[in-house]
């Protein structure tokens, strides 16, 4: 298992993939520098520049490079929505839940950093329309089982990240499956690698994230969440009384939809390989258009 510990930069910078839900995160009172080598915006100085809250510590949605620059899906995707509405953005690394009070409070403008669609957030929160598919998949090693979703995991022994969705969902099973909860989703996957769990349970762009940087473990993911399910779809946060802001939020992502603008950043981050294989449901594991 030597390879699995070689030196990836990008990976281990990040803090080996933190849970979003980290109470040890530094809130940034200043926004992260940003490399204007690796992007110029096109806008006016005149133009407006919002504040955008993002965890910073889960690739691929939004993390930092070895210089603190901030990068990944969501910092390409609202930089993209900004440049076609008229908006700048500055970043501010926050922890999960400051992330969403700060917004709620107006100290952000939004807040985009692999956020999931939940009724209770549409409730408190003004939640954009999808822009991203985010489903919960089931992860295996290629040639151990013939997996097609939740119900042929039962007596498999589970790993997945403290705190997620998908840990609900295995409580939710009860005794039928083991339990494997780690604090970070890179040592649940190097539990799976390792022999240590059967499946490892978590968000499909991060198991591809992940696979893509460790090509030599030969894996299945399998998604077990549907193409309309809400909790499956990726949204960008902000106050529920910023009307205007969500209106023209809406309308960029619409835009770059037709565009097929997020199908270029899901390629550029994720790859064109497609590891996944469709559930019993016959799951669409693509990006919704």
């Amino acid at each position: 298992m030597k390879q699995l510990y070689r030196a990836l930069p990008i990976l281990l910078s990040v803090g080996l993939f933190g849970c979003g839900n980290s109470a040890t995160q530094e809130s940034a009172s200043a926004p992260v520098k940003e490399n204007t080598d690796s992007f110029v915006s096109k806008l006016p100085d005149t133009a407006p520049t919002l504040k955008v809250a993002m965890t910073g510590d889960l690739p691929p949605f939004s993390f930092q490079d070895d210089y603190g620059n901030m990068q990944g899906t969501d910092v390409d995707s609202i930089r993209a929505i900004g440049e076609e509405q008229g908006f700048k953005v500055e970043f501010y690394k926050e922890t999960w839940q400051d992330m969403f009070d700060s917004v709620e409070t107006g100290k952000r403008d939004l807040a985009i950093s692999g956020i999931s669609y939940k009724d209770d957030r549409a409730v408190r929160y003004g939640l954009s329309t999808p822009y991203f598919f985010n489903p919960a998949t089931i992860m295996y090693l290629e040639g151990k089982f013939d997996i097609k979703g939740l119900n042929d995991i039962k007596g498999l022994r589970a790993g997945t990240l403290e705190g997620s969705k998908e840990e609900d969902t295995l409580k939710e099973m009860g005794s039928s499956v083991e339990l494997i909860s780690r604090p970070t989703a890179f040592l649940a996957y190097q539990d799976l690698v390792q022999g240590n769990t059967d499946v490892f349970l978590y968000d499909m762009p991060v198991l591809q994230y992940i696979v893509k940087g460790y090509p030599e473990h030969k894996v299945k993911i399998v998604p077990y969440e549907a193409a309309d399910a809400p909790s499956a779809q990726q949204v960008v946060l902000m106050a529920k009384e910023n009307t205007q802001l969500i209106k023209t939020v809406n309308e960029g992502i619409a835009k770059l939809k037709e565009k097929g603008t997020f199908k270029e950043i899901e390629a550029r981050w994720l790859g064109e390989a497609d590891p996944t294989e469709k559930s019993d449901s016959d799951t669409n594991t693509k990006q919704l258009n």
